[in-house]
C-alpha cells in the first residue's frame, strides 16, 4: 500500500479493512512516500502505471484495487477477502 502520511483518514480506511485479516496471516508492506527518498519517482510511477497518482493506492497481486474508500468497499462486501484468498495472502 502506498500512503502519504498528510493524508491519513482515506489511508486509515484502507489500512483498517486490511489490518482485519492479519489474524487470517495478511503481511502486506506500507510504503510511505512523503518519507521514502524517492517517494516523488514512486509516486510517478504508480500515476503512470494506474492512472491515479492519489493516495492510498492499495495493490493486491501486483494489481491497483483503488484507495481507502475502494478498499473499504470491497472489505464490505466480502471481495476484499476472495481477492486475498484468490492471491493466496489469505487461507481463511
Amino acid at each position: 500500500m502506498f500512503v502519504r502520511l498528510a493524508a491519513p483518514q482515506s489511508c486509515t480506511k484502507a489500512k483498517r479493512a486490511l489490518d482485519s485479516f492479519k489474524s487470517s496471516g495478511l503481511k502486506y508492506s506500507l510504503v510511505e512516500l512523503d518519507t521514502h527518498k524517492d517517494g516523488a519517482a514512486i509516486q510517478g510511477a504508480v500515476g503512470t502505471l494506474t492512472g491515479r497518482r492519489t493516495v492510498p493506492n492499495v495493490f493486491i497481486n501486483g494489481k491497483s484495487i483503488g484507495g481507502g474508500d475502494e478498499t473499504a468497499s470491497a472489505h464490505s462486501s466480502g471481495e476484499l477477502k476472495e481477492m486475498l484468498k484468490a492471491c493466496g495472502a489469505i487461507t481463511a
